[in-house]
């Protein structure tokens, strides 16, 4: 026999904080713990197996102390009832009823009968043999005298008087001997029974149907699924439609069918949705029981189903229970609530998985024909507090994802989806909030309605109107005018008490004031400019974790995207909060792909912030339909132990639409210097199917390449807003993965080799971390822990190569740097060609007046008197081994030069090419220079002028650097010469950043000249030393 607990509420407990324990023989479970109510409600069930009715339940209500100790002693148990399971059993249906039980205090190891609360519990027993002896339990039945459970609830009765086999009834005692006759019997019924299932497998299917048989009307039958439909309907019983359950939405879709046909297409008897889905799950050995009417307080369809799971990536092949309940069946609305069981999952017996299919009517479509709209939510309801709650959670909802998609994609075949983007859903919501935004007034009474300030309040009128019914004293013991000492210990006392109060209450209102100030404008402030707009409507928080074991924590949350912030206002005392604040954030290029989310404890404006709990919430891998509901877990220590989580509904809406992708594919045209097609909806469609994103992600780009691991792996390396993604099909075997922009550290480009079949590698280096679940495809990992993924032999490197560094620089450049290029001056063309070919036209005599004609203002950055002579200090423009020495010392990379050729009489030029590393410039970028030499008059120096590209730069294209270096001899001595460094910049298109990119270039090339020039004199002086030396 199996025996069904369920612990509904309590009332008038003696404490706050509080949960149940129930114990049946040597089984023990316990309930959640409830917190600050007297009236707290669980409404949760257990399960026990029972093979002798003289066992007791003993449900026993234990006060929660968050002190941790060793032992919790007798002083935590606030009160106890006892129920001996022969007298559920002699109940109708063996049913007990929803009764109020007083708990019985714990006195000297006795119990007494004292006011600790009631609870209110229910009980059933189920198992074979019932029918087998009804007559003999409605026998004992008859002979036991059960008050009845309103009349107890107004009694003081206790609950050891009414089922404890120690109560002095003689009626109960003979009602307890017969049970003991009838218990034999039962006993006996369940050892064949027993056996008969050894035998036979399939009796499996009836017995756990049995199980919930017993609390079913007689007659489930004679009438159709359509007809128990009707009758449900018929039976109304106000039931409203219940709300998403917290773990988030898989599935929402409007479909083009009748609610009530789409309810019958799902959950009909013997339905050919559910058998194909199974053949297309893999599932196996699927028994439908029938749907019955289960009695109770309110009558309801119910059945059970039984199948085994195919083996996925988490899980091995196990079995599964689900039962499945209609909690609402009006017109055109439904609500089917089921619960799976998987015992043979890890931990399966600490949980089971929720599931609710909410189907209402659909708007109203322009044909006429009748719409439904599907919700399904789920949830998990935990039996047991385990530690691994975090890794169940991320399990079921990543296999509950895969298992739904398949749903969906089968639904969708068997009907027209319509298009469920209804944008007065969001507003609605968004209005709902800002009506139930607590206003100010509202939070200070919340706030200052406690007992410290109102027995403040109540001791400082108390001395008031003392003071003015006293009067006057005589001056004694060390008093005079003007000084009133105290006159015994008691006023002493009351001073200190009313100083203290005063205290307390100040350091509230400083509080209470810095907490608005905090609060800042974000709540309400509209976003501005044309794009993607991203709104965040913070709900609520729950269970989240407090520094100080005596008071509650002032949270706030910093939402972090696109390196902008929005800040939410702070929630006083409380581990609870409820906001309802609405964030927006301005209008961005393109979509986000991640939103940082970090809550902090408030302490005052100058104290150090403390993090709660942080989360990262990731566009590309949720849908937006979970995204509008969704409940999202902390990480942190304090977070995790305290299993804090937020409830948010994010909202990301592009107000521009088509035009918002145009101007970005013109935007990366001019970075790249490649023509960008708009994709058709079909191949964006087929592009976001293959990796499984949302429908705002559009495919850019895509190459053929290799993948290069053990075996290379000929594919599609696909390029959108947000993502680098790759897909192959080698007979049948699909590789595909993703990651995001944000994810990859660094690019680096590999010469080609004979292993790459002549061909150059790009290789991706992620974050730390980063990636993971893309990890199949990285061909290494260094000692950092950072994944490589290396790809090869594409078609056109050059243009891959240089699309990805475009995108990957558009996605981690700052906002500042982001903004849209001006139109190109009319001349800009003339100009460039000019100065890319600047050095092949200048000679001797006008290469400052190209300059100034071309606008490089120049102005002085270094100058310096160094102890070495023109001639050694003009071999590091001679491309020599100092001048490469010097060079890869100051942090260039593949430093090449050419030889000096002379292109006018007495002016001689060469090309320069090299990589800055990232010590140097954080971008990579690469260098090409065009030098120009000649003699200063009477051969007295050099003057050498320098025209300097960046590519791969921010903003690299819209100027070029000019150096001018001035090399003669010195006044001072006779080895001696003196070097004057020049720099100007000219613009060849105009920009918003002119001054600060003029600056900033300006500080990093007087900074690395002075390096320069330091590292020539060293090594000229310390070559000149190791020659004069030998």
């Amino acid at each position: 026999m199996r025996l069904y607990v369920y612990v509904l509420e309590g009332k008038d407990l003696s404490v706050k904080d509080s949960y149940v324990k129930i114990q049946v023989g040597k089984h023990k479970s316990k309930t959640r713990i409830l917190r600050n109510t007297h009236m707290p409600v669980w409404n949760e069930e257990f399960v026990f197996s029972v093979h002798d009715t003289d066992e007791e339940l003993v449900v026993s209500l234990f006060r929660h102390d968050d002190e941790p100790r060793v032992f919790h002693g007798s002083r935590d148990l606030v009160g106890r009832v006892r129920i001996t399971t022969w007298s559920i059993a002699a109940e109708e249906n063996h049913t007990l009823p929803p009764t109020w039980f007083a708990l019985e205090k714990p006195k000297s190891g006795k119990f007494i009968s004292e006011d600790c609360g009631k609870i209110l519990l229910t009980s059933s027993l189920h198992g074979k043999g019932h029918d087998a002896v009804s007559n003999q339990l409605h026998y004992a039945h008859s002979n036991v005298n059960i008050e009845d459970p309103k009349e107890l609830e107004g009694s003081r009765i206790s609950s050891q008087d009414i089922f404890s086999s120690k109560a002095p009834s003689r009626k109960i005692a003979e009602g307890k001997h017969l049970m003991k006759a009838v218990a034999s019997c039962i006993e006996r019924l369940f050892n064949k029974n027993e056996e008969a299932s050894r035998n036979d497998d399939s009796m499996e299917m009836s017995s756990s149907l049995s199980d919930y048989e017993d609390c079913m009307e007689e007659n489930p039958s004679s009438c159709s699924f359509e007809e128990a439909i009707e009758m449900m309907q018929s039976r109304n019983n106000g039931q409203e439609m219940p709300e998403n359950l917290q773990g988030g939405i898989l599935l929402d879709q409007i479909y083009a069918v009748p609610s009530y046909d789409l309810n019958a297409f799902l959950f009909a008897p013997d339905s050919q949705f559910r058998k194909d889905l199974a053949e297309l799950q893999g599932t196996i050995d699927v028994q439908e029981g029938p749907w019955i009417w289960k009695s109770g307080d309110t009558s309801c369809l119910t059945r059970v189903v039984s199948y085994t799971k195919a083996a996925t990536k988490l899980v091995k092949t196990l079995k599964a229970t689900e039962e499945q309940t209609y909690i609402r069946a009006d017109g055109g609305e439904f609500a089917v609530l089921v619960s799976v069981s998987t015992p043979e999952a890890p931990f399966g017996n600490t949980f089971k998985v929720e599931l609710l299919y909410k189907i209402m009517s659909g708007p109203a479509q322009s044909s006429g024909e009748e719409a439904s709209h599907l919700v399904l939510s789920w949830g998990i309801n935990f039996l047991q507090n385990t530690m691994m709650r975090g890794m169940i959670e991320g399990g079921v909802r990543q296999g509950l994802k895969e298992s739904f998609k398949q749903f969906a994609n089968l639904l969708a075949q068997n009907f027209k989806t319509l298009d469920s983007m209804d944008l007065s859903d969001k507003d609605n919501v968004l209005a709902t909030l800002q009506t139930e935004h607590q206003s100010d007034w509202d939070f200070a009474t919340e706030y200052f309605w406690n007992l410290t300030v109102v027995s403040t309040i109540v001791i400082v009128l108390y001395v008031l109107v003392h003071i003015l019914l006293s009067e006057p004293g005589k001056i004694q013991g060390l008093e005079f005018n003007g000084l009133d000492l105290p006159d015994s210990i008691g006023e002493i006392i009351t001073c200190g008490i009313l100083v203290i109060q005063l205290e307390r209450v100040f350091n509230m209102i400083t509080h209470f004031i810095q907490a608005r100030f905090q609060r800042g404008s974000d709540h309400g402030v509209k976003a501005q400019g044309d794009g993607w707009i991203l709104t965040i409507a913070l709900i609520e928080g729950i269970n989240l974790a407090s520094l100080e074991s005596t008071e509650f924590s002032g949270p706030y949350v910093v939402f972090t995207c696109n390196s902008k912030t929005r800040t939410s206002s702070v929630q006083l005392q409380t581990c609870d909060p409820q906001w309802n604040e609405i964030l927006e954030f301005d209008a961005m290029e393109e979509p986000p792909s991640v939103l940082d989310v970090e809550v902090f404890d408030f302490d005052g404006p100058f104290d150090q912030t403390t993090s709660l709990g942080h989360a990262e919430i990731n566009f590309v891998t949720h849908t937006s339909t979970e995204l509008a509901d969704m409940w999202f877990p902390l990480e942190g220590k304090l977070a995790q132990s305290s299993q804090s989580k937020l409830h948010l509904r994010i909202f990301l809406d592009n107000n521009n639409e088509v035009e918002t992708i145009r101007e970005y594919l013109t935007k990366m045209e001019k970075e790249v210097g490649k023509k960008f097609n708009l994709r058709s909806p079909h191949r964006n469609s087929t592009f976001q199917k293959l990796f499984g994103l949302p429908p705002e992600e559009f495919l850019i780009s895509d190459y053929t390449c290799s993948l290069k691991r053990k075996m290379p792996l000929q594919g599609r390396l696909f390029l959108s807003t947000r993502i680098v993604g790759f897909y192959a099909n080698l007979f049948g075997h699909k590789t595909n993965f993703f990651f995001l922009w944000e994810d990859i550290e660094d690019i680096q480009v590999l010469p080609p080799t004979l292993a790459s079949v002549g061909s150059p590698s790009l290789v991706l280096v992620l974050r730390k971390g980063r990636g993971l679940d893309a990890r199949h495809g990285a061909k290494s990992q260094d000692e950092e822990g950072r994944l490589k993924f290396y790809f090869q032999s594409f078609v056109s490197f050059n243009v891959a190569s240089r699309t990805i560094m475009a995108l990957w620089r558009t996605r981690t450049l700052t906002p500042d740097q982001k903004a849209q290029i001006v139109e190109e001056q009319e001349d800009q063309d003339e100009r460039s060609i000019m100065l890319e070919d600047a050095g092949s036209i200048m000679d001797a005599e006008d290469a400052g007046s190209i300059l100034d004609a071309e606008g490089a203002k120049m102005s002085k950055i270094y100058t310096a008197e160094l102890p070495i002579n023109i001639k050694s200090l003009m071999e590091v423009f001679d491309g020599g081994k100092l001048e490469h020495k010097i060079m890869g010392k100051s942090g260039c990379l593949n430093y090449a030069t050419t030889t000096w050729e002379p292109v006018k009489p007495d002016v001689y030029e060469r090309r320069i090419s090299y990589k800055f590393n990232r010590h140097v410039s954080t971008f990579g970028g690469d260098v090409t220079c065009t030098q120009q030499k000649f003699l200063i008059a009477k051969n007295e120096g050099w003057i050498v002028n320098e025209v300097m590209a960046l590519h791969g730069v921010p903003f690299g294209n819209h100027f070029r650097v000019h150096f001018r270096y001035q090399i003669e001899k010195s006044a001072l001595a006779h080895c001696t010469c003196r070097c004057d460094a020049y720099m100007g910049i000219t613009w060849l298109k105009s920009t918003m950043f002119q001054q600060r990119i003029t600056q900033n270039i300006t500080e990093k090339f007087t900074h690395r000249l002075k390096e320069i020039f330091e590292f020539v004199e060293r090594e000229i002086l310390f070559t000149t030393h190791q020659d004069s030396s030998i």
